[in-house]
Order: C-alpha cells, then structure tokens, then sequence
C-alpha cells in the first residue's frame, strides 16, 4: 500500500505491522483548509481537488491521512448514478508511519459517512503510470487500485489514452488548470503563477493564450499516458441495480502496488 511524507512515496507490505482500527478515528473536515495543507505538503503532485467531502483519518494526537471527495471535472464522470447524489474519490493520503490494510478500513468508514448525506454512489481512479522527474528518480510508482480492489469496487475498464504534460518534479500540469488560463475562469492567476514558479517566463501581455505555449515549452515534458483504472460503488440498495456488469480486475506484473 501506497504511503506518503513530503511529496515522496514509500510503500507498505502485508509481512509487516497490520494496521489497528480501535486506535484510529475517522472525522469529516470541516473545512477545506486543514485537508488541503495536508494534502499539498505530502501527496507528490502538490495539488488539491475540487472538493465536496473531507474527511481525516486521526491517532490520539495526530492527523495520519486524509481523503477527498469531490464533483469530478464533468458529470459524467459520475455515471451511472446520479450526478448530484455521487462523487468522485479524488485523493486519498496517508502517512508513512500508517500501517498496512488503513486505506480500505478508512476509505469504507467515509462511505457510511457518505451513505449517511444521501449519496448514492463513489466513483474513483487509479493511474497505473509510473512517473519519473526530469533526473529520472521515479516520484510515482503507479498504482492499479489494489484497496479499491479490497473494498470490492466494480472495475469498469481503462480510461481513454491521452497525452499528458509533466513538470520537471513529475507532477502532472493539469489539463483543467490550463483551460482556466485558455478561458480566464475563476483561478486562471493561480496557474499563471504556479508557471512562472515551475520557471516559465512572466507573461508580458494580457494575451495568456499566446503565452501558454511559450510556458509549457519551458516547463514540461509530453508523455503518452496509458488511461485509468475506473472503479465504482453503489452506497445504497437502489444504485446497486445502476451497477454495469464488472470486469476481472486488472494485476501488476511482477510487483504489487496498491
């Protein structure tokens, strides 16, 4: 299992200490700024979702993980359930010093929770596309789903393929953020700066379509992504019947990754 400090990841194994529930407690996060600043200072790809539900795994003393629900970028992401009553399970982060088997038990205590709110399903993905920085130390293992897996999802297949664009750490530059610079949607500065931080030049005029090709020549690396494993969850018994027929769930060969 996939576990996270500093934006480095590490990996638990079965052979070693086993995760226990009754010294753990799970609560919904208020709000966005605590799982936020968690998120961007462990998870490698520095960024927060878009999100609806937070909710962090905790000790006695400390916060260990946390996990984000969120809208997904179109709604049929969501399908087959109902855009307004589903979500989409956008981040899930936990601490190296988490012990093996806490993502399934986690994961599982938020969907009571979200069964609780009315919702009616949780779609999710895994990127099994192993990403490197520009030095070639890998960031990202890649990953099939392994606890999605454990928490008996209904695997639908691969995503479409798709071009994607890494900065030098590895990170993904976001398709979305970029049609905020194209549209000058709400949060198209943000973008802008986060560039120019990666090292693209300022942008010298308000022409921010002309200046994006300039900043991603600068910045990143095109990669030919694979797609994404896509699972599904039905939290009550009438969504159960939206479920489409699953598929054998997909393995690593010669090395496992949740």
């Amino acid at each position: 299992e996939q576990r996270w400090r500093d934006g480095r990841a590490s990996w638990q194994r079965p052979d070693r200490a086993l995760f226990v529930p009754r010294l753990h407690t799970v609560a919904r996060l208020a709000d966005t700024r605590t799982a936020k600043a968690f998120v961007v200072q462990h998870h490698y790809s520095k960024s927060f979702p878009s999100a609806r539900f937070r909710f962090g795994l905790y000790t006695e003393t400390a916060l260990v993980g946390v996990a984000v629900f969120g809208v997904g970028m179109h709604a049929h992401v969501l399908r087959p359930f109902p855009a307004d009553a589903a979500v989409e399970l956008a981040r899930v982060v936990l601490l190296d010093a988490v012990a093996f088997n806490a993502e399934s038990w986690f994961v599982a205590r938020c969907f009571e929770e979200l069964r609780h709110e009315g919702l009616a399903g949780v779609v999710s993905f895994s990127d099994p596309f192993p990403r490197t920085d520009a030095d070639g130390r890998e960031v990202f293992r890649g990953h099939i789903g392994t606890f999605y897996q454990a928490l008996n999802g209904t695997y639908t297949g691969l995503t479409e393929r798709r071009t994607i664009r890494l900065f030098r750490d590895g990170s993904v530059c976001s398709a979305r953020a970029l049609a905020k610079v194209r549209s000058g949607e709400r949060g198209w500065r943000h973008v802008v700066e986060h560039l120019v931080a990666q090292g693209a030049p300022s942008p010298l005029t308000k022409d921010l379509r002309a200046w994006l090709p300039v900043a991603l020549a600068a910045t990143t690396r095109t990669e030919r992504h694979t797609g994404n494993h896509r699972y599904l969850w039905a939290l009550d018994r009438a969504a159960r019947r939206l479920l489409p027929s699953g598929r054998p769930y997909p393995r690593f060969e010669g090395r496992a990754a949740s």
